[in-house]
């Protein structure tokens, strides 16, 4: 069982779209969905991490909302981010799930023992993944890797129980 998950944000937990006000201030819009597979992996027990090149105000905001204190924004090189917190922290390859959308995550990936991405993934980030979701970024396919990864272990019914009572 992973230990870690770690997102991508533009196009894996968003549409990938860039959205601008008319005072320059960047807009993001983040499916609700995802939320709940956030949540439910943080029940699970498994640390959820953001991982993203760009910076902006909305990506904190949705992030903190949700609980999740490792939120990494502006890292260019992904790979070496990783590989020298993975060394830092003693964690191993088969304890990281990554979930991205394009090319500036194969380095990355490379360190994971599982990867998931979305269904409008690059054709390179499926080729390398574990699985795929049938949903697009932004639209709920984080929650639906999530919810394959718990399903696969054996713990999906439980966490949602113990996360929203839901009683499945």
């Amino acid at each position: 069982m992973i230990k870690y998950i770690i997102l991508d944000v533009d196009g894996t937990l968003t549409d990938s779209g860039v959205y601008y006000d008319s005072t320059g201030n960047e807009l993001k819009k983040f499916s609700t969905k995802d939320g709940t597979g956030i949540i439910c992996a943080r029940e699970a027990g498994i640390t959820v991490m953001v991982l993203t090149g760009r910076e902006c105000a909305a990506t904190v905001r949705r992030i903190t909302e949700l609980g999740v204190t490792g939120l990494y924004q502006g890292v260019r090189d992904k790979a070496a981010w990783l590989e020298t917190w993975m060394r830092d922290e003693k964690v191993e390859k088969s304890d990281i799930g990554y979930i991205g959308d394009d090319i500036n995550d194969l380095a990355p990936m490379k360190y994971c023992g599982y990867i998931g991405c979305p269904a409008d993934a690059a054709a390179e980030v499926k080729a390398a993944a574990d699985y795929i979701s049938p949903l697009p970024g932004g639209h709920g396919a984080v929650r639906d890797v999530i919810e394959h990864i718990l399903r696969e272990n054996g713990l999906w019914e439980n966490v949602v129980n113990r996360a929203y009572g839901a009683g499945i």
